[in-house]
């Protein structure tokens, strides 16, 4: 019995060290690996590597990371070799990555018994755009613009620019970056021309980027069209709550269909006595555009453009109710509403604050840019110039008189009055609703 339990005894004993043993040159074997951690964190490209502490009694045949968007990366995965220096660490540079996504990393380490690795570290790449700001439109004529804008910051191969544009928020139409992809650039303007577009029409505009990770938009911005007269003179327009204006005076010597509106043979001629007179005069003040009687207005020729047309005594006073009720008014004053409808110059300096002669660089909130361009009395002289900015409306008051509009006459009040249809005053065309 004795030699019987010293047999199991013995066979017990040896199966415990050949297994501790097998243990032991198994761990002993396979390399020993820690992963670093990830630096250089680009759009692109990170730098990780990792430390051998126990090559496993062989030579290190190669050593790296692999990396993946699982959880649990191999070398079956994508790899990169690093150069293992004397106290056994290794970085790598790894490229051809995704901007704004998430992968797993870790190191590994191989030698002739097998492949070691360390543990998975988790990152995430950069977005290739920081940012992308929309900017003023240019090159802006009656059926065209240059839609600007500046990428911030971009290293995504990946990223296509695409500049939205429409008449309402939904942005109808979009146009592409020819230069696309953009890659590897900082602070980059960028632009792209559109064609087709509505005369005298305000549409919105952004800027957009599109990568593999994300989508990044910029600001709405805005811009009207210009608009063209039957001389070719062209026009800004502006938006006024739901109203569209010219932000000029009307400088036309023909009608829409191209008929000359014909003027007197001296300026200052005296047409007092003349019944009808359709005539057109230049402003004294040249910005200012022309003088024109009541009678060219009511012409069925149409002194406007096409689609636009001299606003009614009721069209002004939407204007000036529009800006009264959205606090354009000078400290609150609902009244007080020319400075807002004043251009910022060419006003008789005045000592009052809220007169538009006051202060004239806070001028101008609305961007209507009236200036003070005066009129022409029918017995031909010119009153007004740089005191009163002063326009006709299309309705009558009487038989010989018709409304006007006029800011500086009572100075900060938007003043409506009458005069004669023979008179000349400034024109300020309204687009058709």
């Amino acid at each position: 019995m004795l030699d019987f339990r010293y047999t199991i005894i013995e066979i017990l004993v040896i199966i415990s060290i050949f297994g501790c043993n097998k243990n032991q040159i198994t761990s002993e074997r396979i390399p020993s690996v820690t992963t670093a951690k990830v630096t250089n964190i680009g759009v692109t490209e990170v730098i990780c590597g990792g430390i051998i502490s126990d090559d496993g009694g062989s030579p290190i045949i190669t050593a790296g990371v692999c990396w993946s968007d699982s959880p649990i990366p191999s070398v079956l995965n994508k790899v990169s070799s690093g150069v293992i220096s004397c106290d056994g660490t290794f970085l790598s540079k790894i490229t051809d990555l995704e901007g704004g996504r998430t992968y797993f990393i870790r190191a590994y380490s191989e030698n002739s018994y097998g492949i070691g690795y360390g543990t998975t570290v988790v990152f995430k790449t950069l977005n290739g755009i920081d940012e992308v700001l929309t900017e003023p439109v240019t090159n802006l004529t009656d059926t065209s613009a240059t839609l600007n804008g500046k990428i911030v910051i971009a290293n995504m191969p990946s990223t296509d620019i695409i500049f939205e544009f429409g008449q309402t928020y939904n942005y109808e139409s979009k146009k592409m970056l020819s230069q696309k992809p953009i890659t590897q650039t900082t602070n980059e303007n960028v632009s792209v021309t559109i064609n087709g577009l509505i005369p005298g029409t305000t549409y919105h505009y952004r800027i957009k980027a599109i990568s593999n990770s994300d989508t990044i938009y910029g600001t709405d911005m805005t811009f009207n069209t210009l608009i063209k007269d039957a001389d070719g003179n062209v026009y800004h327009t502006i938006q006024i709550g739901n109203q569209t204006w010219m932000q000029e005076n009307l400088r036309t010597t023909k009608y829409s269909n191209g008929d000359l509106i014909g003027t007197t043979s001296t300026p200052s001629l005296d047409i007092s006595g003349i019944n009808y007179p359709q005539y057109q005069w230049p402003c004294s003040m040249a910005a200012a555009g022309r003088y024109y009687t009541y009678y060219t207005i009511i012409d069925s020729r149409n002194i406007c453009p096409p689609g636009w047309h001299v606003p009614s005594d009721d069209e002004w006073t939407s204007l000036t109710d529009y800006l009264s009720d959205n606090n354009y008014g000078f400290e609150g004053n609902r009244l007080k509403i020319s400075k807002s409808l004043a251009a910022q110059s060419g006003w008789e300096e005045d000592s009052a604050p809220g007169n538009v002669g006051n202060d004239q660089a806070s001028n101008n909130k609305s961007r209507f840019t009236g200036l003070a361009s005066g009129g022409r009395y029918s017995n031909g002289v010119v009153e007004f110039v740089n005191h009163h900015g002063i326009w006709w409306s299309s309705s009558e008051s009487s038989d010989d008189f018709a409304f006007f509009r006029c800011i500086g006459y009572i100075p900060g009040v938007v003043f409506r009055g009458h005069f004669n249809k023979a008179y000349g005053l400034p024109i300020r065309c309204v687009k058709n609703n």
